[in-house]
């Protein structure tokens, strides 16, 4: 039976920082649901709204609808997402894939973690200097120039510029997540981290420190930016593909060792 992907985006952005490696995964013979969270993207949900609730209510109602094995990729904060469903669908979730993404401790969010590194690692704070807040402090934006050196410095000046403008509005409330879990749930779900070396908005010290905080994770590291599955989408797609081999989760017949041509 065919695999399906559910493709969370993270903060600021919306679906379409799947459009890259989608078609890699259709190669690959999953089938693809990419989805743009409440508030986010083309979704309209006033900012008041939007909270980690209303996102688990919106994936869960997404989830409902797919039939057949289901795999959560996730990017960035989306990480916190992902944890959460599988802490409560641990039966349904075949996999989660974290892409630069936010796996963390039980009852600690990424501000906490940041806050512990900061000292040592200032560039932990990445984007977070360069926000434009509305008066109330309730909702922010990236600003284009900070997007492309923080987000997608990596990328050609061309794709780093249309991704920056794609960036919508940020609800705090839909910025600030923190979940908990359990081993018996969430801990039994197979997991890969794909780290990005050269990200500069979940840096690598504090990927590594959720590496270390939250073991068990198969991890692929590639020389990438904070948007591995822009920049590189077919390795990307292929460190997930094998990842999956090993788990049963894939289409091949036979698992496969994870080895990625950075």
């Amino acid at each position: 039976m065919t695999t399906n992907l559910l493709l969370i985006h993270g903060a600021w952005a919306g679906r379409w920082v799947w459009q890259k490696i989608t078609p890699e995964f259709a190669r690959l013979g999953y089938r693809v649901h990419a989805v743009d969270l409440p508030g986010n993207g083309v979704d309209n949900t006033p900012a008041g709204e939007v909270n980690i609730d209303t996102y688990l209510w919106y994936l869960s109602e997404q989830i409902a609808n797919i039939e057949g094995p289901l795999v959560i990729v996730s990017h960035s904060g989306a990480g916190v997402l992902a944890t959460a469903l599988a802490e409560a669908m641990p039966e349904r979730i075949q996999a989660v894939v974290y892409i630069a993404g936010m796996m963390l401790p039980s009852g600690i969010g990424f501000g906490d973690l940041t806050a512990e590194l900061e000292a040592d690692h200032p560039e932990v704070t990445g984007i977070n200097p360069y926000l434009l807040w509305n008066e109330d402090h309730s909702v922010s934006r990236v600003p284009l120039i900070a997007a492309r050196d923080i987000f997608f410095q990596d990328l050609d000046d061309k794709t780093a510029i249309s991704a920056a403008q794609q960036l919508c509005a940020q609800p705090l409330r839909g910025l600030a997540l923190m979940t908990c879990w359990t081993e018996e749930n969430f801990g039994r779900v197979p997991r890969l981290y794909i780290e990005a070396t050269q990200d500069k908005s979940v840096t690598l010290v504090a990927q590594r420190e959720m590496q270390a905080r939250v073991p068990g994770a198969q991890v692929v590291s590639l020389d990438t930016g904070h948007a591995p599955q822009v920049g590189k989408p077919a390795e990307v797609a292929a460190a997930i593909d094998q990842f999956l081999q090993t788990t049963g989760g894939g289409e091949a017949s036979e698992p496969a060792p994870i080895s990625v041509n950075q």
